[in-house]
C-alpha cells in the first residue's frame, strides 16, 4: 500500500501520560522544560508542586516528543527551542514575572532562554543539565545518522524502585545530531546568563556526567549560584528519591527572589492537561 500523502496521513495519538500541563495562578510563573526523548511527565510532579503553591506553570511538550521516536527524527533543535520561547512570550505578556526551569536538554533550554531574554528571566532552575554529547560516537553523528536511524534509548535511568519515565526507548541520530550542535551553541552563550542560578545535579548519573554540570558553572556570568547534590537519584532526579528535595529548594528559591508569591500547599487551582 503506497504512503499516504503527508496532509493524509493519520496523527499518531499522544501517549498516556504526556501531555503538556498548564495551570494559572498568580502573576509569578515558572516555565518547565522536559528532556531529550521524554516528555511532560518527567517533570509532572514538579508542576504539580509548584501549581499547588499558586504559581502559573507552564510545562509545555516538545515538538516530536510524547508519541512516537520516529517523529523526533524529523524535527531539530530549532524546534524545541521555539515551543518554549513562545511559551516564554505568552507569560511575559500577562505581566507575568517567570522563572525558566528544566532537566536535561530542558536545561539546556532553560539556560539559552535566560541567555537571550535578559531580565525578562528572573531565575534559572536546572537538574541534572546538558551540555554536550559524549563519547567517540558523537564524532561521527555527522556521518552515521544517514546510515543508522536510530539507537537505543536513554529514558528512565532512576534509582527509586517502579518509578518509570515515559520516553522513547529509540534516540533517532539526525535528532541526536541536531542536540550536539544545539549544546555547541547554547554553550557558546552560557557567558549571557546572568540570573540567580539553582543547580541540582545527581553524582549518580547515567546519561550526563558531572563534567556538564561543571562547564556550565564555569562558564555562565550569575554571581547567585547554588549548587544542590541530589545523592540518592540518578539522572531522572524529578521521578527520583529527591524529587521532594528538588520541589522545596525550587519553591525556597522563587520564595527568595520573589517574596510573596509563594503559598502554602492547597491555595492553588488545579492544573489543567491539554492533548496533542
Amino acid at each position: 500500500m503506497p504512503d499516504l500523502p503527508t496532509n493524509r496521513r493519520p496523527k499518531v495519538p499522544l501517549l498516556t501520560g504526556a501531555e503538556p500541563f498548564r495551570h494559572e495562578g498568580g502573576e509569578t510563573a515558572v516555565l518547565l522544560c522536559h528532556g531529550f526523548t521524554g516528555s511532560p511527565q518527567s517533570l509532572r510532579p514538579w508542576a504539580e508542586h509548584l501549581a499547588a503553591r499558586g504559581l502559573t506553570v507552564s510545562l509545555p511538550l516538545l515538538p516530536g516528543h510524547g508519541t512516537r521516536w520516529q517523529d523526533l527524527g524529523v524535527t531539530g533543535w530549532q524546534d524545541w527551542y521555539a515551543e518554549v520561547d513562545r511559551e516564554l512570550r505568552v507569560l511575559r505578556e500577562r505581566g507575568d514575572r517567570v522563572f525558566v526551569a528544566g532537566l536535561s536538554m530542558g536545561g539546556a533550554l532553560a539556560l539559552r532562554l535566560a541567555a537571550r531574554h535578559g531580565d525578562a528571566v528572573s531565575g534559572v532552575m536546572v537538574v541534572n543539565p546538558a551540555n554536550k554529547v559524549h563519547g567517540v560516537a558523537a564524532h561521527a553523528l555527522p556521518v552515521l545518522r544517514h546510515f543508522v536511524p536510530a539507537t537505543k534509548g536513554i529514558a528512565s535511568d532512576i534509582a527509586k524502585p517502579l518509578s518509570r519515565e515515559l520516553g522513547y526507548d529509540r534516540v533517532p541520530l539526525h535528532a541526536a545530531h541536531s542536540l550536539r550542535n544545539f549544546f555547541r551553541l547554547v554553550d557558546g552563550e552560557l557567558p549571557g546568563v546572568t540570573q540567580p542560578l539553582l543547580l541540582m545535579r545527581s553524582p549518580q548519573d547515567h546519561v550526563v556526567p558531572p563534567a556538564d554540570s561543571a562547564r556550565i558553572l564555569g562558564r555562565v556570568s550569575s554571581v547567585d549560584v547554588t549548587e544542590v547534590l541530589l545523592e540518592q537519584s540518578y539522572h531522572v532526579a524529578t521521578l527520583d528519591h529527591d524529587a521532594e528535595r528538588i520541589f522545596r529548594e525550587s519553591t525556597a528559591f522563587i520564595g527568595r527572589l520573589a517574596p510573596g508569591a509563594v503559598r502554602e500547599s492547597g491555595l492553588g487551582k488545579e492544573g489543567t492537561t491539554a492533548g496533542g
